[in-house]
């Protein structure tokens, strides 16, 4: 069987699913061996050569390799758990099946696993769904976009969620929570603990697509979760697109990240919760498409860890954002070296920044912004501190992300990035 009919096979399967209604949890009937099971209980043939591709339907529990020489298949939640390390080359394509709910399909590196995931500028690791058509051939080409999908397709699949031994911050007080998104009869959902420098692996170049499905009424999945994951922990050169959800989400955790950009995503770019204690730096939220840039969220419980920081970022506001910057008034973060641009002339002031500054015990400031001509920037920075916050024109910022370092991205490949600016 050709690539080309495999994916457009899985094609179809995903647009029947997408407009069916099955029950997720009670199919009958079983699928003969060379054919899978969609959401809607159907069975499609993937019968023939498996040269091109491999679908993996069992939770990883012994060290395994993913190589770039054919596509790797999300056949619903793969958990690799504790003991195992799963370690994926340069250039691999991971495609998530359709799915939502119980069934949505995501890859989960648990509590005491390992994810050394580590792609290249050349050849970066790339996260998307069944219908996308991109192969390796494509990527080995130097060419990282997708054949068929528009960029602003979301919630195809699952998304990437990493969790480790660092500590959280939740109500109860107690050190262990089960993430967002995987049942509670999934052991493997389990994060938190006391590792302050607990080791989940190395991430990076690696490119997460069309993701967020949905698993229950107003929530989804996120691009990039991390929940309780440790500064031992190697993350970078990360980028998150059209994400039905937020783009990357920190639940606690001491872990840093360096050069991520998000954009197109559903709901807030970056989101902290549960006193997360690292830093996040070069950094770009563009081009939302709801929710905020940055959703700032504090400790949930008692104890806290210090401060979290936002080093270097550019936000590119555009004309579908919530709030630039929504911090809670108890949020543990600083945000320093911001450019913000972009602003909609009939963006509400009002909502810009909430409760600018967090708990105030943070660095805030050296930020930047260009906004249009008679724009209400005195409601819009009200809360600001006196000289927290410069006027420049658009362009001549001297703060904000270093954008050269994401040529390799989708978001540079398909202008996205040039259209706004930034390449």
């Amino acid at each position: 069987m050709t690539r080309t009919l495999f994916n457009f096979m899985f094609l179809s399967a995903f647009i029947f699913a997408l407009f069916s209604c099955g029950d997720e949890n009670s199919c009958e009937n079983e699928c003969p061996a060379g054919f899978i099971q969609d959401v809607n209980c159907d069975c499609f043939d993937l019968s023939g050569s498996s040269e091109d591709y491999e679908r993996v339907t069992s939770n990883i529990t012994t060290d395994a390799v993913w190589t770039a020489d054919k596509v790797w298949i999300l056949g619903g939640r793969i958990a690799v758990e504790a003991g195992a390390t799963l370690s994926i080359e340069p250039g691999t394509i991971i495609k998530g099946e359709a799915g939502a709910q119980n069934n949505a399909t995501a890859l989960l590196v648990a509590r005491g696993a390992k994810l050394n995931a580590c792609g290249s500028a050349d050849a970066p690791i790339i996260f998307t769904s069944v219908a996308d058509e991109i192969t390796p051939e494509r990527v080995a080409a130097g060419n990282f976009t997708s054949p068929n999908l528009d960029t602003n397709v979301n919630g195809l699949w699952g998304g990437l969620i990493i969790l480790g031994y660092a500590p959280i911050s939740v109500e109860g007080n107690g050190e262990t929570a089960q993430i967002e998104g995987i049942p509670t009869s999934d052991q493997n959902g389990l994060y938190g603990g006391n590792e302050v420098s607990d080791n989940s692996g190395t991430i990076c170049y690696v490119s997460i697509r069309h993701g967020g499905t949905n698993i229950g009424e107003g929530n989804e999945i996120n691009g990039l979760t991390l929940g309780g994951v440790g500064r031992s922990t190697t993350i970078n050169n990360i980028e998150v697109a059209a994400n039905q959800d937020d783009g990357i989400e920190w639940f606690g955790g001491t872990v840093t990240v360096t050069n991520a950009l998000v954009w197109g995503c559903g709901d807030d770019g970056m989101d902290t919760d549960q006193a997360w204690n690292g830093v996040c730096d070069n950094w770009i939220v563009a081009v939302p498409s709801g929710g905020s840039a940055m959703e700032l969220d504090g400790p949930e419980g008692d104890f806290t860890q210090g401060c979290n920081g936002f080093d270097n970022g550019t936000i590119y506001c555009g004309n579908n954002i919530s709030a630039i910057v929504d911090w809670d008034d108890n949020t543990n973060t600083g945000v320093t070296n911001l450019y913000f641009y972009g602003i909609d002339e009939g963006y509400d002031p009002s909502v810009g920044f909430a409760s600018f500054g967090g708990d105030g015990e943070c660095t805030t400031g050296t930020w930047e912004y260009s906004a249009p001509g008679g724009y209400d920037v005195g409601t819009l920075l009200q809360d600001a501190p006196a000289g927290a916050v410069t006027l420049v024109t658009e362009g001549s910022n001297s703060v904000g992300a270093d954008a050269s370092v994401f040529g390799w991205t989708l978001g540079a490949q398909s202008g996205t990035l040039e259209s706004i600016g930034l390449q």
